[in-house]
């Protein structure tokens, strides 16, 4: 089964007037739907948009498994284990926040800068927070999420490239960039698909395009 979520049918989030927009695809902060809480251990794909100088001031995390992956600028990052890493397209970064971390992202550059943030629920909480970053993660090699059970396909395809999608309980794919055929939908930017129990699908590049695919055990 294959559910498409639509770029415009995430939830609008963000401070405009900071600098900040925010696209959502699951229930987040004051949005809140009890149909859309999470898909598997996905709990959050964000879509987020920072002017130069504008970010996230030091938060909170816990029990929650952070990856980001940037689509264009730099993003640099802050916690509280005193790590300071700049993030940028093509890296993979993972906050593991465990019992609780503190951190801050910002956009320190000069651009506009655009990231795509997942949360993931790991499962068994707590432990100690742990932080890695893999820069230039090379294409569809898988990048494992131990803790939540999950692993990550990062997928640069030419037009017409097709590529096997993995036989799993549960994909979460999100396309980043480009334009894609999957199930005889055609998905763009921003365009998501939850596929449960699907066995033999293959995704086709329409146009030149990034797509992130979340392989887990259970949905």
């Amino acid at each position: 089964m294959i559910s498409v979520q639509r770029s415009d049918e995430r939830f609008a989030g963000g401070d405009r007037a900071a600098g900040i927009e925010s696209r959502h695809a699951f229930s987040f902060g004051t949005f809140y739907d009890p149909d859309n809480l999470r898909f598997g251990p996905v709990i959050a794909c964000n879509e987020e948009r920072l002017a130069p100088g504008a970010g996230f001031g030091e938060h909170p995390h816990s029990h929650t498994e952070i990856v980001t992956w940037v689509v264009e600028g730099e993003l640099t990052h802050r916690d509280s284990a005193g790590r300071t890493t700049v993030v940028r397209p093509g890296d993979v970064q993972r906050l593991s926040s465990a019992g609780g971390v503190r951190h801050a992202e910002r956009n320190e550059g000069t651009e506009p800068l655009t990231f795509i943030q997942m949360w993931l629920a790991p499962l068994v909480p707590g432990g100690d927070p742990a932080y890695e970053i893999v820069h230039g993660i090379a294409d569809s090699t898988p990048y494992a999420v131990l803790a939540a059970g999950a692993l990550l396909y990062v997928r640069r395809l030419t037009a017409g490239e097709r590529t096997a999608v993995p036989d799993a309980p549960g994909v979460y794919l999100h396309v980043v960039r480009g334009e894609v055929a999957l199930g005889g939908e055609e998905l763009g930017p921003g365009d998501a698909a939850r596929i449960t129990r699907a066995e033999g699908l293959d995704l086709t590049a329409v146009t030149p395009a990034e797509v992130l695919m979340w392989d887990f055990n259970s949905a």
